[in-house]
């Protein structure tokens, strides 16, 4: 029932956007003094609607998406009245066009940013300084979780019979035990406890100093053997090793709250690693659309496929179901991060597109009046509708993709 409940929150935070996203362009054309005839959540047959002054308000059918109707966005629209033709889209300046059609995407990034500073001074956002690699995760301290074992081979494995008992548990060590030194050397992080321990042999015996509840401690327990390669080069041949018994313990957080002054700079730089996984996500988009297909036709589903607004609303029901809200959130920030820029692409339909036309125009108009010849006027947009509709089945087909995905495979990110 919760993941219901959080399917429904999502979806609806996904209209919600989606809405204020045609909410900016009305604004924004309004402001201008551009005529708008009629602003619409969802599609299809008209539920409920209502009028106020020159533009109709109301509620479609499907509740997927929503539409504004901005007249003369083209200078081929035919069913501008003549009496509105000085307040058709395309007499306007192209600036003032530009910020009409970007401020859609400006409301998605405006969504964004405001929910990111929100989860900054409240649930936290992910640690920058958090360990995501062999290097940095050396540079922890070395804050020690005992194994049960030490499993002889390379393969890590359950402990079975005969495996050797963990040197450090023999020794009283602890979880959350933080080793200081290693027969004498003092041990500043868990890359140079591996060092002085890769420096012995299985079979001898180390002196373990220690840091338990702020009181230090010292220890000594003869060393099991394990087969590892060498540490400079992971890929190398495995062989045998002097083994303590312990694993590491992540100390630094994954996530860091700020408040609310800090929590600009954070959301700077949140923003920032946003963007560029947003641009290569883009890149990426072609090369995984077999996947997708494997996905389909009963594949493993790779987490890193594209998901349609039905498998983030999933994959929101699911952090809402746990209570993962950190997630919930950010799913919605990535969403709407990836919704704006993508529709700035300069494709048409898409808002991006009549923004390059535009300003196409005006780089035309201006070249031919430099070099003297006739202004050719605006693009004609029924020349590019050949173009305009093999974007919009690329596009159909994709989604189609990614919703088949959704439903018949799709990705869980908290497995029952």
């Amino acid at each position: 029932m919760a993941n219901l409940l959080g399917v429904a929150i999502f979806a609806l935070a996904i209209l919600i956007s989606v809405s204020l996203h045609e909410a900016g362009h009305m604004v924004t054309a309004k402001a201008f003094g551009m005529k708008v005839t009629k602003f619409f959540v969802g599609f299809g047959p008209t539920v409920w609607s209502f009028k106020r002054g020159e533009t109709e308000y109301g509620v479609k059918g499907i509740p997927l998406g929503g539409f504004c109707k901005i007249v003369g966005m083209t200078a081929q629209d035919d069913d501008v009245d003549p009496a509105d033709e000085p307040r058709a889209m395309w007499r306007f300046p192209v600036w003032k066009r530009t910020i009409v059609m970007s401020a859609g995407s400006i409301t998605h990034f405006a969504l964004a940013l405001v929910a990111i500073w929100l989860a900054a001074v409240s649930l936290g956002l992910p640690n920058p300084k958090f360990p995501t690699n062999d290097a940095e995760v050396r540079q922890e301290p070395a804050v020690i979780s005992i194994s049960d074992c030490v499993v002889p081979d390379s393969t890590p494995r359950d402990c079975a019979p005969g495996d050797a008992a963990s040197p450090a548990a023999q020794a009283q060590l602890r979880d959350g035990d933080r080793i200081t030194s290693i027969n004498g050397k003092p041990i500043n992080n868990y890359g140079e406890m591996l060092t002085s321990l890769r420096a012995l042999k299985p079979g001898d015996t180390a002196q373990v100093g220690y840091v338990r509840d702020g009181q230090p401690g010292q220890t000594s327990t003869v060393l099991a053997q394990t087969q590892r390669p060498p540490i400079d080069n992971p890929k190398g041949a495995v062989g045998p090793v002097a083994a303590l018994g312990v694993a590491l313990t992540i100390t630094t957080p994954t996530r860091v709250t700020y408040g609310p002054v800090a929590a600009f700079g954070a959301t700077g730089d949140f923003t920032r690693e946003l963007a560029v996984g947003t641009v290569q996500a883009l890149q990426r988009l072609p090369q995984k659309v077999p996947a997708l297909w494997t996905a389909i036709t009963g594949g493993e589903r790779d987490v890193d496929t594209p998901i349609s607004v039905v498998g983030a609303s999933r994959l929101g029901g699911e952090a809402f179901a746990n209570k993962a809200w950190l997630l919930f959130v950010t799913l919605f920030i990535s969403l709407n991060f990836f919704i704006g820029v993508f529709n700035l692409l300069p494709l048409l339909p898409l808002d991006g597109g009549h923004i390059a036309i535009a300003w196409f125009e005006r780089a035309r108009s201006w070249l031919y009046a430099r070099i003297g010849r006739a202004d050719p006027g605006r693009v004609d947009y029924l020349k590019l509708m050949p173009f305009t509709y093999v974007v919009i089945l690329i596009g159909g087909v994709f989604t189609l993709l990614t919703i088949t995905a959704d439903v018949v495979n799709p990705i869980t990110l908290f497995p029952r």
